[in-house]
């Protein structure tokens, strides 16, 4: 859904950096094999992510929905030189896909994939963290929340994507079949009010939110 008007939302665009070769090539990929290229967070939203991760420096960085691994490789563009990402996805399918793409990059032997549900990797994960991107199944992400604040840093930052739904946000009465603009809903409502954390939503694409550990 675009919330600006096309030639503001481009004029945007056109006057933020450039989306880099590599990234351009995996963008082109995503779109040409993968099944749903719409979940990837492209260029616009991947140069925000990119100049965040650079602002915050993280030294150890958790990626909660890896898809083809767009979001990962801006995400380790403001890593510390002996700093890791851990990225969580269940597609085995795209394992090997994100893996080329890590490599190509130079910081792969920086990213570790993990298989699997985030719920039970996470605990098992000993490392705290200084950035958390969560852009998976909506319905968990409070429980992904719960799951990682204890494993975030002072000062840590947490990017929730999607948060605005399609302005489905706004809605009051939800078809039976949708569990995840309900989940949302409780999700903004729970990042609002937990005192452990400040936030601000910005309307970045379909949203994003910055929340910071106190």
């Amino acid at each position: 859904m675009q919330f600006l008007p096309e030639d503001l939302d481009d004029y945007i665009v056109k006057h933020s950096q450039d989306e880099p070769e590599l990234l351009q090539q995996l963008n082109r990929e995503t779109h040409q094999k993968i099944l749903q290229p719409r979940m990837l967070s492209g260029h616009y939203q991947g140069r925000v992510l990119s100049m965040i991760s650079k602002l915050v420096h993280p030294k150890n960085i958790l990626e909660i929905g890896t898809y083809t691994g767009y979001s990962a490789l801006c995400l380790t563009e403001g890593i510390q030189p002996e700093g890791e990402l851990h990225t969580i996805d269940i597609n085995e399918e795209l394992v090997d896909f994100q893996r080329n793409y890590f490599d190509k990059s130079g910081y792969g032997p920086q990213i570790f994939q993990h298989l699997g549900n985030a719920l039970n990797i996470i605990p098992k994960l000993d490392i705290t963290f200084d950035l958390v991107f969560i852009d998976a199944d909506k319905e968990n992400y409070s429980n992904y929340f719960h799951a990682i604040i204890d494993k975030l840093n002072a000062g840590g930052i947490i990017l929730s994507d999607n948060v605005l739904w399609s302005g489905k946000v706004l809605e009051t009465k939800f078809k039976k079949e949708d569990t995840s603009t309900p989940a949302l809903i409780e999700y903004n409502k729970l990042l609002k009010e937990d005192s452990r954390i400040e936030t601000v939503l910005l309307p970045i694409r379909d949203g994003l939110t910055i929340s910071r550990k106190l």
